[in-house]
């Protein structure tokens, strides 16, 4: 009788010790959805850490595409100037896991050149377990030797996503990505009319070697400048799905080729009203920042959907505020689910077997 309550004594201290562990220690997706991305705004990844409670022996995940990010865990320091050089730890390949090991604060950046002027910047405070939760870093100004394009208004906020299927684009239909023979506005006349949605794939056919597609920030676009790429696609087909909303703008950066007319400039959202950016006058200003559920469409002083077409080689199209997030480029990585999850359940099913026959014998 004694060997049995001895038993069942150890058998339910092995269970309490399991399910704290596996309350304890939690896989965060940093950004949800968004994954780890140039964002939509400067304090996006503020925002997502703020009502977060980090506890050490969580494990944080960042999702991005390989070749287009990086994960660096830098000192306050070089966070605050998104210096990279010095990095304590550097992943390159994605899913990057980082465990929180200890308690304090932490901070990670995207070491490619400009990402972290432009908010690809996290920092977390964490908590030791068992202790009071750690109140989050506040946002803070962007700092660094290599900043952002300065936005002329509030950048547009995350947008919900489509509310029809994701619809697949062959820019230029049966022409491709190429050098237009029909004119320096052929890939404006393409895009006018339709009507690009968060989830929707741009697929760029073209010879590879002969041209590649390259995102720019719209001070770029008009003078065909491919100093400062956001996101460079040299393999064809390039497929790019759209994940952020706003105007996004694409050219080809073999010499030559942009200033020719091959480029395309888009309007994305997450309803059915956006029109590509109009030809007729320069395009205004992003409206302020929309609510999360809702896109906001060009200003009223551009022209209404019915009539807006593309920009026009001569009018000079308008800025994201931000740069928008690199495409994929057919390799785009698997999300895990967006909330926490448990890091033992697994642990846990395969230990109570074991138990349970140990407490029978």
């Amino acid at each position: 009788m004694g060997r049995r309550l001895n038993t069942m004594f150890l058998v339910t201290v092995a269970i309490a010790a399991l399910v704290q562990s596996s309350l304890a220690q939690r896989d965060y997706v940093v950004g949800d959805a968004l994954g780890w991305v140039i964002p939509p705004g400067p304090s996006v990844y503020t925002t997502w850490a703020a009502n977060k409670t980090f506890t050490a022996g969580d494990t944080l995940v960042f999702n991005f595409l390989n070749g287009s990010h990086d994960v660096a865990k830098v000192t306050k320091a070089n966070f605050d100037s998104c210096n990279g050089g010095n990095a304590l730890l550097l992943l390159t390949n994605s899913p990057a896991n980082v465990t929180l090991n200890e308690p304090g604060s932490h901070y990670f950046i995207c070491g490619f050149s400009g990402h972290c002027g432009a908010g690809q910047k996290l920092a977390v405070n964490v908590s030791a377990a068992g202790s009071s939760p750690a109140p989050q870093p506040s946002a803070a100004p962007h700092r660094g030797s290599s900043p952002a394009p300065l936005p002329s208004s509030p950048s547009p906020g995350p947008v919900s996503g489509p509310t029809r299927s994701p619809t697949t684009y062959t820019v230029g239909d049966n022409l491709g990505w190429t050098v237009p023979t029909s004119g320096a506005s052929m890939y404006q006349t393409w895009a006018n009319g339709k009507n690009f949605m968060i989830g929707d794939i741009l697929v760029f056919n073209y010879v590879t070697g002969t041209h590649n597609v390259a995102e720019v920030t719209r001070a770029a676009y008009q003078p065909c400048n491919t100093s400062n790429l956001l996101s460079n696609f040299t393999t064809g087909p390039t497929r790019i799905t759209l994940r952020t909303a706003g105007e996004h703008f694409y050219i080809c950066a073999v010499p030559g080729h942009c200033a020719a007319g091959q480029k395309l400039a888009i309007n994305v959202t997450g309803s059915s009203t956006a029109t590509p950016p109009s030809s007729s006058s320069p395009s205004p200003s992003p409206s302020p920042s929309p609510s999360p559920s809702t896109a906001t469409p060009p200003s009223s002083s551009s022209p209404s959907p019915s009539t807006a077409t593309p920009p026009s080689s001569t009018a000079t199209p308008t800025n994201p505020s931000t740069p928008s997030p690199a495409g994929d480029n057919n390799n785009t990585p698997s999300t895990p689910g967006n909330s926490a999850t448990s890091l033992s359940v697994a642990g846990l099913t395969a230990t109570l077997p074991c138990l349970i026959v140990a407490f029978l014998m």
